[in-house]
């Protein structure tokens, strides 16, 4: 396996390339009002089911009045966030001209789960799916240390009985836990781009690969981002374990 990526640091350095390239585009769309209109709506018109969250305030502090905030801009705004979120166009433009400085989520495990990996393997791992000609769905870049793959969900039973646990599931507050892969699947979110980061420097979460993308099924990627982030890990991958297909 090592030998097929002898060649890495020439593909990394293209792909690094691209994400500056592509980062330098979208901060400037984001940075215009209409354009993070735009790219909210884009977003939600893909399925994904939106809601405010908290912004940076001053550099490091969190919009949220919660003293000592653990994830400042990171956060819905209302705890009713799950069934807050939409797509409906007419409520996304009122809260985005309400709450001009607002990031937004996206709840996963309706119609869309999120494969969150380190930057580094995630950049590895897109090559290889790229390269392998997979269709690989929406895809951003947090300046975090983040990339996420949007795939579709693995679905809700009409059972709930039927539904298992995967130990890859991550929730808001296992995200400590998870350090590698990290499954955004029912109970979970994510910042949808383009959201702003805590930090002096403008740090942001953006797209790499935009909502027109159509969602993939996660099993597709899921091999490839474990693999990668084993690497990133320096670990060896372990392929014993079964992954549970999609209801």
């Amino acid at each position: 396996m090592s030998a097929e990526f002898g060649g890495r640091t020439g593909r990394q350095g293209r792909i690094s390339q691209w994400l500056r390239g592509r980062r330098s585009k979208e901060s400037a769309t984001a940075a215009d009002e209409g354009g993070r209109e735009a790219l909210l709506l884009a977003a939600a018109g893909a399925g994904l089911p939106l809601a405010p969250a908290a912004h940076p305030v001053s550099g490091y502090r969190c919009s949220c009045d919660r003293v000592g905030c653990p994830t400042p801009a990171r956060h819905p705004v209302s705890f009713a966030w799950q069934t807050q979120s939409t797509t409906d166009h007419a409520q996304i433009e009122r809260w985005a001209r309400h709450q001009p400085q607002a990031n937004f989520i996206t709840a996963t495990g309706m119609s869309h789960d999120v494969l969150d990996v380190p930057l580094e393997a995630g950049q590895e791992a897109l090559d290889r799916l790229l390269g392998a000609g997979v269709d690989v769905g929406p895809v951003a870049i947090g300046d975090d240390g983040r990339m996420l793959f949007f795939t579709l969900t693995r679905g809700t039973p009409e059972d709930e009985d039927e539904w298992w646990p995967c130990e890859l599931d991550c929730h808001p507050e296992t995200m400590d836990e998870h350090p590698g892969l990290r499954w955004h699947c029912r109970g979970s979110y994510v910042l949808v781009p383009p959201a702003r980061l805590p930090g002096d420097d403008g740090e942001s979460v953006h797209w790499l690969r935009g909502p027109e993308h159509p969602l993939p099924d996660p099993l597709t990627l899921l091999e490839t981002l474990t693999d990668a982030c084993a690497r990133h890990a320096g670990v060896e991958p372990d392929h014993t374990t079964a992954w549970p297909s999609r209801h």
